[in-house]
């Protein structure tokens, strides 16, 4: 809204109103603006959650300080939906589909998380939405995301080549391709060429072969969004962890758009050049800032959790977010805790059923998701394959040695860029 105020008074020729031009401008204060409103809002929302007695409802897993957490504020994802939305609506350009698909994504997952910790809540059911509609509509937004990419035509890039130079030095240079495409390109890790194109799995079909490859795109698509999504829900158990890891991969995620959506940083890194996508530089910030201001609240003792609404979201949007820059295939480095803590839970369930007798089961861990294994004893009191650390450790150490790791995977990501 405010943008087109901008473009008005820079017809009349208004005094600094060509700052909004610049990106960096708008994502400065579109960060500081979801800031300041996370900081300003949340607690009216935790005080609100707190008179609706909308509180976490706590299972006894025997884990240390679990008990004092009963009744503490849930929900709390609504205030990063909320300062997330406000800044771009205000300084973001509404017209770029970029932009518009992410915020409905939010929206879309907003919603969902909703419906699953109501159902908890006001219905005393704490499963929550059943498993499959969790599961659906991630699934759903996977077939949006996937298919909005094949038919819109603003969602194109110029691919990059490199050509060498016939003078004595073999000087390399990089080139783009005169003409945006709509290509089916994404970046690999740790490859001199790293654009894979998925067509290449799809060429010994012939006619066929473009169709197919958008159809496993969509697929990977969907697969990626439901993981990191889940992952995101799952790693969301301890104070402040989902939030610190999400908001290392959010601005991670944030400088890879600027480079690619910047031909000149492009050409400089040898990576895809993506038109429009500096647009969601913006929405990031918004989303960073939103996050930063969530912690405030959420730091051990947290004063409020995000429950579903929050950490279904912000899995969503960092898998969204990397779709739409051609950047999928990073998350496995950049969320791989996201995926561990998956992998965890989908290891521990499966053993204890394929051994359980009379109600007793093997198992891998002391407990899952994994973070909770490091906070029971490895006494052998708990029978488990794997029973280190042998104390448990505590709750705030697990918090920061986590964000250690996800800082340590962050530059890891960014340094496949140049490093191949």
């Amino acid at each position: 809204m405010l943008l087109y105020l901008f473009d008005y008074l820079q017809e009349i020729d208004f005094p600094g109103a060509r700052l909004m031009d610049y990106l960096t401008f708008r994502s400065g204060t579109a960060l500081v603006l979801s800031l300041l409103i996370t900081l300003f809002i949340g607690r009216r929302i935790i005080e609100r959650l707190q008179l609706m007695q909308i509180g976490e409802i706590i299972r006894n897993l025997d884990l240390e300080g679990q008990q004092q957490k009963k009744g503490t504020p849930t929900m709390g994802g609504i205030i990063i939906i909320i300062a997330t939305l406000v800044p771009c609506l205000l300084i973001g350009d509404l017209s770029n589909i970029y932009m518009l698909l992410m915020l409905g994504s939010m929206l879309w997952l907003g919603v969902l998380g909703f419906l699953d910790d109501y159902i908890k809540i006001a219905r005393k059911n704490k499963d929550g939405l059943k498993g499959k509609f969790k599961i659906a509509g991630q699934v759903g937004l996977g077939l949006i995301v996937g298919v909005t990419m094949y038919l819109s035509p603003d969602m194109v890039m110029r691919e990059n080549h490199e050509v060498i130079s016939t003078d004595a030095d073999g000087k390399v240079e990089v080139v783009y391709d005169s003409q945006e495409v709509k290509a089916l390109q994404t970046t690999i890790p740790f490859v001199k060429n790293n654009n894979l194109d998925y067509a290449w799995f799809t060429q010994w079909m012939g006619d066929w072969a473009t169709p197919a490859a958008w159809i496993l795109f969509i697929l990977v698509t969907i697969f990626m969004v439901t993981a990191t999504s889940n992952g995101a829900n799952l790693t969301d158990g301890l104070d402040g962890l989902a939030a610190g890891t999400s908001t290392i991969a959010a601005v991670t995620l944030a400088i890879i758009a600027y480079l690619g959506g910047n031909v000149i940083y492009s050409s400089y890194l040898n990576i895809m050049y993506l038109p429009g996508t500096g647009e969601l530089v913006v929405f990031m910030a918004a989303f960073v800032g939103a996050l930063i201001g969530f912690l405030w609240y959420n730091a051990h003792p947290a004063q409020v959790f995000m429950g579903d609404t929050g950490s279904l979201t912000i899995g969503g949007i960092i898998a969204v977010f990397a779709i739409l820059i051609h950047k999928e295939l990073l998350l496995v480095i950049l969320c791989a805790l996201f995926y561990i803590e998956d992998f965890s839970v989908l290891v521990q369930t499966t053993i204890f059923r394929l051994t359980k007798k009379n109600g007793q089961g093997k198992r891998i861990f002391k407990m899952a998701p994994l973070h909770h294994h490091f906070q029971k004893p490895g006494n052998g009191e708990i029978e488990a394959l794997i029973q280190w650390p042998k104390k448990p450790i505590p709750e705030s150490k697990i918090v920061i040695r986590f964000w250690i790791l996800a800082i340590f995977l962050a530059v890891m990501t960014i340094a496949t860029l140049k490093i191949r």
